[in-house]
């Protein structure tokens, strides 16, 4: 492939005429980076946008996207392989969790305001990150195998780069996340997609999901999370503190319910951390994370219509701003 991100051609009377543009892998991640960009901004006219301003709307509009990658609604979708994006459908349910988080006064307070930035700041770079891999992968899949370690958003071409200096908490982020080059579990994820995409048994693939969605869960929780907000004290240090008594009794529970609300009081549709869950530590919250992930493929095989319709009405957020709808507020379900 070639290395150019210009090139000049030769007008002419030929009606439909075109000059062919080879790209290289680089320029390929350039332009999947301002897809990622785009679903985070409102459009201000031709070619200018602002990013959404409030953490909680662009929250909702990530675990829109992630519904969408998962129903196959999203640009490049297939519909007919629904369910090679596995994590994507958890993805989804956990990203709608973080925006309430973050419209809950319990955490948007200027006591927590530690918290809050964290959650907002891993949410948003964890978007930019496992958002350009699947992208990649849909948009151009025959050079992905050839492209996912060539990932490094240091090179990207210099319009995308000088866009990136406007991103919230980006001189923090890319050095902490490498630069969103790390491709391990990722490579490992999008193999088990490939073979999900190829295989009819209904129960071997079920399996191959399960496995895929860990891979994605490696890499979200320590390639991405770990690094940026965990080991951040400023952050670790207030989590660790809303486990004590008196503070716990006033926080959040900590927990992943399987609705577009932000609560439900069907206990079978929640996953509740244990008891000693100590979330800054990978290890410990990991634990928690496949428990959760156990009862999320329990509910995608014996609730599938009611998982996507839920998931259906999530991707329905992918352009909500602030103050449009007002039933996205925390609420409570039956």
């Amino acid at each position: 492939m070639g290395s150019s991100w210009a090139a000049e051609s030769q007008t002419n009377t030929t009606e439909k005429s075109c000059k062919e543009l080879k790209c290289d892998c680089n320029v390929m991640w350039s332009l999947i980076q301002q897809m990622s960009t785009r679903r985070l901004c409102m459009s201000k006219g031709p070619n200018e946008g602002t990013f959404v301003f409030y953490a909680s709307d662009r929250a909702r509009r990530i675990a829109a996207t992630y519904a969408r990658f998962y129903l196959e609604t999203e640009d490049f979708g297939d519909i007919k392989k629904k369910g090679r994006f596995y994590w994507m459908a958890l993805g989804a349910f956990a990203s709608k969790t973080v925006a309430c988080s973050l419209d809950d006064v319990r955490v948007n307070n200027p006591v927590l305001s530690s918290v809050h930035e964290g959650l907002a700041k891993g949410n948003l770079w964890l978007f930019f990150d496992i958002s350009g891999w699947h992208w990649y992968y849909t948009r151009f899949n025959g050079t992905f195998d050839t492209c996912v370690d060539q990932r490094d958003a240091s090179r990207y071409v210099k319009p995308v780069q000088d866009q990136m200096k406007h991103y919230p908490w980006k001189n923090e982020a890319l050095p902490k996340i490498k630069n969103m080059s790390r491709h391990a579990y990722i490579s490992e994820g999008f193999n088990l997609v490939r073979k999900i995409e190829t295989t009819s048994d209904t129960n071997k693939k079920a399996k191959l999901q399960f496995q895929h969605l860990m891979a994605i869960a490696n890499h979200e929780q320590g390639v991405i999370l770990q690094p940026l907000i965990y080991d951040d004290p400023n952050f670790s240090k207030w989590i660790e503190r809303q486990r004590c008594d008196l503070i716990q009794r006033v926080s959040p529970t900590l927990q992943l319910a399987f609705t577009s609300a932000c609560d439900i009081r069907d206990t079978q549709l929640k996953s509740v951390a244990p008891d000693g869950t100590e979330l800054e530590k990978f290890h410990s919250r990991m634990a928690w994370i496949g428990e959760a992930a156990q009862l999320f493929d329990s509910l995608m095989q014996s609730r599938r219509e009611y998982m996507e319709q839920e998931l259906h009405t999530i991707a329905g957020w992918v352009g909500i701003d602030r103050f449009s709808e007002l039933q996205y507020l925390p609420e409570i379900v039956p």
